[in-house]
């Protein structure tokens, strides 16, 4: 955001650091001189318009890129910003062309009823029968992939099979839909199944206003009893910026009518539902609580009452790793019983474990379907997921570390050789600043501190920036802006991929100042508030 002014006087100000003849020795010279160019190179690309905004938008690669001579010299920044994004638009447009974006769920239904409404009388005589029997009753596998067609149209192919108790049976699906324009989509899906037999369905989304939209799906399955029409409509409409309100209805085998309200803000998300139909009408109110902790911890609540009975639900999720949440849910109902619902979702992929406890309310079963997940979560965090995330993390680091090792060792012998080169200057400024009791630095350092005791066997990695910041001093004033400090004169990374700080000691009017401040955090000294008690 420097204005044309700006630029010139600090290309003027480096002109004056690193300019050849102002150096006798051969050796500094030399170094002078590179510099010197690279701040000449520096000052063409950020003096014209529209280099600075090339540079700006693909960095020094887009210098570099052939074809930028036909471009009209007239346009403005803003318009090749607009260029640019055109182009990266057709890429992305491309790039979700060849994108199947596959989705999947993995369920298996668990009965431990055993091991809290066990008979024993009933297997004195089985061999075997001091150990509860815990089994497998049901699963479901669905799997679902995306093809874009063209930029409208996209196809879906989806599946599933389905086992319980030694029955099941499956399905295959395949959906296009096309875009018809910016307000609505249309949807056909074909689909065939060994239990239900044939079906042709169609789904409609429109947006009526900005504010309302409605969403119609009919359908037709044809079986051995005949065919079975459906038809299920949804209007919606926002009612604030975080609420939503749903009408549904639907027609069929299983008619409803259901009316909801959803509330989703960034520290909540709340849902009151109700539903009259055949077979099951129900009242429903849910919360779930969003800590904004690094690992998007949530808790959540539900209460479901209705003509199947009483169900209250409560649990937690939390984020594991960069792709994975895992979540458990404990389900108490009558005449349902105790149960315990493990969800782990992984990408696009969903593993849902849901563990049958028992027909009856049984405290002991409350207690350790909460419990128990508690205990395992907290151990294999403590054991298994924060040793495997810290290593992930220090291999990310070294392999960053070795794509810039050649491109640091640069910017460190530049940064060497314009400390050497600013001597001279430093010192006039020293004198000048020593004169007027004004601000200097009496020490620096920049890179990754360890203040923590919990990270004690961490190295620090810094190095001394005393004299790059005292040349920057002007008028017994340091300004540095919201930026990587990184990239400052006789700056360089010191440990690639890791949290920086810059901690200057100074001297102002005779009084030492303290001050650390973050990479990217703007600093400007000197300051009252960094003004180093004499009596600690």
């Amino acid at each position: 955001q420097a204005s044309q002014e700006e630029l010139k006087a600090a290309y003027r100000r480096l002109c004056m650091l690193y300019h050849p003849d102002k150096h006798r020795d051969p050796e500094l010279k030399s170094q002078a001189e590179r510099l010197f160019n690279l701040v000449h190179q520096a000052y063409e690309v950020l003096s014209d318009p529209q280099t600075r905004a090339i540079y700006d938008i693909y960095g020094r690669r887009g210098l570099e890129m052939e074809g930028w001579e036909v471009v009209e010299r007239k346009r403005t920044a803003a318009e090749i910003r607009e260029e640019f994004e055109r182009l990266q638009r057709e890429r992305e447009e491309r790039r979700l062309q060849q994108r199947t974006n596959p989705k999947g769920t993995i369920s298996v239904g668990i009965d431990a009823t055993d091991l809290f409404d066990r008979y024993d009388e009933d297997y004195e005589d089985v061999p075997g029968s001091s150990f509860p029997q815990i089994e497998i009753n049901k699963m479901h596998i669905s799997q679902s992939i995306e093809a874009p067609l063209t930029s409208t149209d996209t196809a879906i192919l989806s599946g599933n099979l389905s086992t319980q108790n030694g029955n099941g049976g499956g399905s295959i699906n395949l959906a296009l839909r096309r875009v018809t324009s910016a307000k609505g989509w249309g949807e056909l899906e074909f689909g065939a199944g060994d239990i239900h037999g044939p079906l042709f369905g169609l789904k409609i989304f429109r947006n009526l206003t900005p504010r309302c939209f409605i969403t119609t799906n009919c359908a037709l399955q044809f079986s051995s009893r005949g065919v079975r029409p459906g038809l299920t409509t949804v209007l919606a409409r926002n009612l604030d910026k975080n609420t939503m309100g749903y009408l549904q209805w639907r027609w069929g085998i299983q008619s409803a009518m259901n009316t909801s309200i959803v509330r989703d803000t960034k520290t909540s998300h709340f849902t009151v539902a109700m539903q009259l139909g055949i077979p099951h009408s129900f009242m429903m109110v849910s919360y779930q609580h969003k800590f904004q902790d690094e690992d998007q911890t949530r808790v959540k609540g539900s209460l479901k009452v209705g003509f199947f009975g009483t169900i209250v639900e409560y649990g937690a999720e939390r984020k594991i790793s960069r792709h994975s949440v895992l979540g458990a849910t404990v389900s108490v109902g009558v005449p349902q019983g105790v149960s315990l619902k493990i969800k782990l979702n992984r990408a696009s992929q969903t593993y849902f474990f849901p563990v049958h406890l028992t027909d009856q309310l049984l405290p002991s079963a409350v207690f350790y379907a909460t419990v128990g997940p508690l205990v395992v979560y907290f151990a294999m965090h403590r054991l298994v997921i924060k040793p495997y995330l810290r290593a992930q993390k220090e291999r990310e680091l070294e392999k960053q570390r070795e794509s810039t090792a050649s491109d640091i060792l640069q910017k460190k012998q530049e940064a060497e050789a314009a400390v050497r080169l600013m001597q001279e200057s430093v010192r006039r400024i020293i004198e000048a600043e020593e004169a007027k009791m004004g601000l200097i630095v009496v020490n620096a350092w920049y890179g990754k501190f360890v203040n923590d005791n919990s990270r004690k066997n961490e190295k620090v990695k810094v190095i001394d920036v005393t004299v790059p910041l005292q040349c920057l001093v002007k008028d017994s004033k340091l300004i540095l802006t919201e930026a990587s400090k990184a990239g400052l004169p006789g700056f360089y990374d010191p440990c690639v991929g890791e949290e920086k700080s810059l901690k200057v000691l100074y001297q102002f009017h005779g009084v030492l100042h303290q001050v650390m401040s973050a990479d990217n955090e703007a600093l400007r000294i000197p300051k009252q508030s960094h003004r180093i008690d004499a009596d600690g």
